[in-house]
């Protein structure tokens, strides 16, 4: 089923999500939720979504991506669940990219994040999975999971001249990245 995104301003956006139990991991509610996502993400768009973006305060992010983005970078990453996510970050050495997000539409910014992260998380079937992401998929990754921690990729812009509307960035500030690194 499609849910309605929840926007910036939402109290749900803001919250640290609750961990998923293993007894609500392997239920049907749990099931239907990662469906309900899904359908969501496609219908709307987009290449993740996290729970809380459909009004569900739980630790559950959904990314599906590939083969390319839209800055040509070879990535892939396969329908995946991450349950109650655990980073760390493998390198001090940061990147940028503009980013958007379902729940902040008409926007985009350029957020610095670091380069290369190991995630640890469970699937949605509860068995225990590892990532190590770099580069672009490191970026979405990182985007997702703060959704789950209360934070929106606007909280992590450093310069606020670096936030445009979507027809504004498309037309004087697509493909200027490189100008901004």
């Amino acid at each position: 089923m499609i849910r309605e995104i929840c926007r910036m301003g939402h109290p749900v956006l803001r919250l640290k999500a609750e961990e998923i139990s293993p007894e609500f991991l392997l239920s049907d509610e749990f099931r239907q939720l990662v469906v309900d996502m899904r359908d969501s993400m496609k219908h709307y768009g987009g290449i993740g979504i996290a729970a809380p973006q459909i009004g569900v305060s739980l630790q559950t992010a959904i990314i599906e991506l590939g083969p390319t983005n839209r800055f040509g970078e070879q990535v892939s990453l396969p329908f995946t669940v991450f349950v109650n996510p655990q980073l760390e970050f493998l390198t001090d050495e940061s990147q940028g990219f503009w980013e958007g997000c379902l729940s902040v539409p008409g926007l985009r910014g350029f957020v610095e994040r670091p380069k290369k992260l190991k995630i640890n998380f469970l699937s949605e079937t509860g068995e225990e999975k590892e990532i190590i992401a770099e580069g672009f998929l490191a970026t979405v990754i990182q985007h997702e999971l703060d959704h789950l921690f209360g934070v929106l990729y606007v909280d992590r812009i450093k310069d606020l001249s670096l936030l445009s509307y979507q027809e504004e960035y498309d037309e004087f500030l697509s493909g200027k990245e490189e100008e901004l690194e």
